[in-house]
């Protein structure tokens, strides 16, 4: 078991440190969100795992679980309304950016005056 538990620090603080690593170097926001929520969702549910299996008592495995379900589930939904807001306030995409998939959904409506509004839905 011992093995297990330090299995799982080692990766998960591997992990944070990559999630560091990918928010210093990546090139723009929507890159560095992406780091900061793949890596580090997954490196905090392996420290959580760890103390519950090191600590073995249910209250510990239960708010381990618990919290490790409530990651997982909010840090992708922040992670995309984040881009979204970014993306609707013309952060710039990184000059090497191959594919701008958001510019006819989210684009549309940022530029939108409340006159053009009502063209907009009718057009859609």
């Amino acid at each position: 078991m011992i093995w297990v538990i330090g299995g799982c620090l080692v990766i998960g603080a591997f992990l944070m440190f990559l999630t560091g690593v990918g928010l210093v170097r990546m090139p723009d926001i929507f890159t560095r969100m992406h780091a900061a929520t793949k890596s580090a969702s997954l490196g905090v549910a392996l420290l959580l795992l760890a103390a519950a299996f090191f600590f073995q008592e249910t209250m510990v495995v239960t708010k381990a679980v618990v919290t490790i379900v409530f990651i997982f589930l909010t840090a992708p939904v922040a992670a995309s309304l984040l881009g979204r807001a970014a993306y609707a306030r013309r952060t710039p995409l990184w000059e090497h950016s191959v594919l701008d998939e958001g510019r006819d959904h989210i684009a549309v409506r940022a530029e939108a005056r409340p006159d053009q509004v009502e063209r907009i839905s009718q057009d859609r």
